[in-house]
């Protein structure tokens, strides 16, 4: 197998496209939508449905949720309807699509795919990549092997999830400076390297685009790099998840 289509289902919007599997260069362009509002299962799963159509994609399917994903089965919803809890997903969107559908946690796949095409490459030890957007996402990997629904973003910090405080959405919402953000960041990024101590930290998300401005005001004790498949990690990443579910023995 050589292609398969990836589709990342964010706070804001859906994008995806078809990813060649031996590269991580997508083979499409990228398409993307508004997130529906209400976000409930079956409006996303229509939404996802029409991405494919206009793919004109046939084969593997991966998708994301921004939320934690156990056998199929959503159980946490974050910046997505509250309806997402304890749904079928994978059952939903095979239905809507017609496709067979494996899904994930968004920043897991974001991470998968670093960890195969981007800065992780050949890393060993605790690697941990954080996307910053509406919310904070993680992803950790050890040796290479991903730990999955790890859900960083939603440590308790100031009163409730360090998300709320330290987010690009955070920052956006509350009309932040990158200085007075990046204070924000660095006391979270400090309480995950106490916790976790890892060896590296990749940053990506849409905010990971102005690296250059906010990442050289941080003081973690890692290093800390940017993102190199930016906001099309999580696309590659569940194409990916996608091609290998396919590619199991039935059974």
């Amino acid at each position: 197998m050589t292609s398969a289509m990836g589709v990342d289902v964010g706070g804001s919007g859906i994008k995806g496209a078809v990813v060649d599997l031996a590269t991580g260069e997508l083979l499409t362009d990228r398409l993307k939508i508004p997130t529906p509002s209400p976000s409930t299962p079956r409006a996303v799963a229509a939404a996802v449905a029409d991405l494919v159509t206009r793919a004109d994609w046939q084969g593997p399917l991966g998708c994301t949720v921004p939320g934690v994903v156990q056998a199929g089965v959503v159980r946490t919803a974050a910046n997505i309807a509250p309806e997402w809890v304890g749904a079928d997903g994978v059952g939903l969107l095979s239905q809507a699509t017609g496709r067979a559908v494996a899904l994930l946690n968004d920043a897991d796949a974001a991470g998968i795919a670093e960890m195969r095409f981007g800065v992780g490459r050949g890393r060993g030890g605790v690697v941990i990549l954080l996307t910053f957007g509406t919310g904070i996402g993680s992803a950790v990997f050890v040796d290479g092997r991903l730990v999955p629904n790890t859900e960083l973003g939603h440590l308790q910090m100031w009163g409730g999830s360090a998300e709320r405080r330290a987010s690009a959405g955070a920052k956006t919402g509350r009309s932040l400076s990158w200085k007075k953000w990046t204070r924000r960041v660095d006391a979270y990024l400090r309480y995950v390297e106490n916790l976790l101590w890892p060896d590296l930290l990749v940053v990506g998300g849409g905010v990971s685009r102005d690296h250059a401005r906010w990442l050289p005001l941080l003081h973690t004790r890692a290093p800390i790099v940017p993102a190199e498949l930016r906001n099309n990690a999580g696309i590659v990443g569940a194409a990916v998840v996608a091609a290998d579910a396919a590619a199991q023995p039935e059974g």
